[in-house]
């Protein structure tokens, strides 16, 4: 059984840890000129901290149990690394492409990097935020973005679970931007980073404390309620770091109109939501959002006829 000081230490020092400590040490790593390979093992140590404490204070037990995800979900946060690792590499090529060399640019250089950073967080979260909201909004952005919301349990990994064609949306349109306008390499890694991390808190499956900042981080239960799979009720909460955006767009809710369970996590026209990589991968191929809720109505109507008829 575990402790009530292992789980107090969980519920107040998460996420100051995983926020705080994790990105300050990646930031040490950069701005001290030490190797960018340090990024990797600081990343693996956000994983298991999550995973182990997950153990320790779930929000709901069942969350823990595997979903026959687990594999998947290893191969989808292999895929969403990658795939930023590769998105940080072309930044000196777009500099050149488009700022005519790698000094060159609006971006503010000649700030200090924890303030280069901060202005990428701060704008980064608003274009994710807002191609998240469109990502609900159109058919064939969601087709994709309902990859990640297929999932029937959120923990830690579940952040990672992207399309890549989504991620490859989310690059371009979202933190491209910023590297045409000669945003540091060192700055694009960190944001990678932090954002990578943001996103396993996110999801993980902790019942972590916030306190007065339960409401302004986009985070926690405010997330939870984003993941319902209960029709359109979902659609609100789509920042990432922050709720301001949420609140400025009028998408943000605090509550949930009903207590939440474990069990109303997925998409509800998709209840069989398919578990394998690759079936994820050709998944918005077949499916035609709005179909699924017809064939689900059609079936309710046939075995309301077939009990009045008993």
């Amino acid at each position: 059984m575990t402790s009530g000081v292992a789980r107090a230490v969980v519920r107040y020092a998460y996420f100051p840890f995983m926020f705080f400590g994790l990105n300050g040490a990646a930031y040490y790593v950069v701005s001290q000129g030490h190797s960018y390979l340090w990024i990797a093992p600081l990343m693996l140590i956000a994983i298991g901290t999550a995973f182990l404490a997950e153990r320790i204070l779930p929000w709901y037990e069942e969350w823990n149990e595997s979903h026959g995800d687990g594999q998947t979900n290893v191969v989808h946060a292999i895929v969403y690394e990658l795939q930023n690792l590769n998105g940080i590499l072309t930044i000196p090529l777009m500099g050149w492409l488009f700022s005519g060399g790698l000094n060159a640019g609006i971006w503010p250089r000649d700030w200090p990097l924890w303030g280069q950073l901060l202005l990428a967080v701060v704008l980064a979260d608003f274009a994710l935020m807002f191609l998240h909201f469109l990502s609900h909004r159109y058919a064939f952005l969601w087709r994709l973005h309902a990859v990640h919301h297929g999932v029937s349990r959120l923990y830690g990994f579940n952040g990672l679970v992207r399309h890549p064609l989504h991620q490859v949306v989310d690059l371009v349109l979202g933190t491209a931007p910023l590297a045409i306008a000669g945003m540091p390499v060192e700055v694009a890694l960190l944001l990678g980073f932090a954002i990578s991390v943001q996103l396993i808190i996110q999801h993980s499956n902790v019942a972590y404390a916030l306190g007065p900042f339960r409401n302004h981080l986009s985070i926690g239960q405010i997330h939870h309620l984003h993941h319902v799979n209960w029709g359109k009720e979902g659609d609100c909460n789509f920042g990432l770091f922050l709720t301001v955006w949420d609140r400025i767009l009028g998408t943000f809710h605090a509550e949930p109109p009903r207590p939440i369970t474990a069990n109303d996590m997925g998409i509800d026209e998709v209840p069989q939501f398919p578990k394998g990589y690759v079936e994820q991968l050709v998944f918005p191929i077949h499916y035609k959002p709005g179909q699924g809720v017809q064939h689900l109505m059609a079936a309710a109507r046939a075995r309301a006829v077939h009990d009045i008829g008993e």
